[in-house]
């Protein structure tokens, strides 16, 4: 962890869940992205240079908002769906990401998705990464009214959790994150291994900057003996070998749901 932060919050009692963004925090899918946006761009557009570039300037974001702020068909949302789920066998995990959720749910704390992809997408990829066992919930753009920088999908994922927004924080990689946890009242951690860059993300003011996935664990410690921090059965070790039940992933069918397509 670093100190360019300067004025850092802290949680008002223990840390009791994390909320991660997905798209360069958990996995590493910024060249699928690009690949399939330039595709859509070719197919819906036609000739002429896809504005990558510019697309990228927006991380988190929920695609047909990034769109529509670029000036470009909302048209182009389905075929770069379709696209990236074609090219998701090249994303890959972010190095010590696995490692990282193991301890932490060996630390008996709560771990949410929050993402700018639609929810079917993000628990798709993370299912064939074998990963969504690790996490207790994921919730997609398309799955809350507003999508990041907005709050609701930060605090829709404590709601999941069962946790008071003092006692989470949020790791992510774009500016779009840090104000959305900060606006849920969250502790907004940033992740310089991420799609922005370092100067991007301290203009955000995040209360904390992290250079690796193992520098969060800090900012997590295990609770002590009979803590309420850790859930029922939840180991009090670093071991990341433990596979409590979840209680499902998805938001239940009575949150207002958008239209799938980020």
């Amino acid at each position: 962890m670093t100190g360019e932060a300067g004025d850092r919050r802290d949680a008002s009692g223990p840390v009791r869940a994390v909320v991660f963004d997905l798209d360069g925090v958990l996995v590493d899918s910024l060249a699928v992205a690009r690949e399939a946006f330039a595709l859509a761009y070719a197919e819906v557009v036609g000739d002429g240079v896809a504005p990558v570039e510019e697309y990228c300037r927006h991380p988190g974001r929920y695609l047909p908002e990034v769109l529509e702020l670029l000036g470009l068909p909302a048209a182009m949302a389905g075929p770069f769906v379709r696209e990236s789920s074609r090219l998701a066998y090249r994303v890959t995990p972010v190095d010590g990401v696995v490692e990282l959720l193991g301890v932490l749910r060996g630390r008996g704390l709560g771990l949410a998705v929050a993402t700018g992809r639609s929810g079917k997408r993000a628990r798709d990829l993370l299912g064939g990464l074998g990963m969504l066992p690790l996490v207790d919930h994921v919730v997609g753009a398309d799955e809350v009214p507003r999508p990041k920088p907005a709050p609701d999908i930060v605090r829709r994922a404590l709601e999941l959790l069962g946790v008071r927004p003092g006692e989470a924080v949020l790791l992510g990689d774009a500016p779009a994150d840090l104000v959305s946890a900060r606006a849920a009242g969250v502790v907004a951690v940033a992740a310089l291994w991420g799609e922005s860059g370092r100067e991007v993300l301290l203009a955000a003011g995040p209360d904390a900057v992290l250079a690796r996935p193992a520098d969060l664990l800090p900012l997590c410690p295990p609770p002590g003996p009979g803590s309420p921090t850790a859930r029922p059965g939840a180991a009090t070790g670093t071991r990341g070998d433990r596979r409590a039940p979840l209680s499902g992933r998805s938001a239940p069918d009575d949150t207002p749901v958008r239209q799938p397509m980020g």
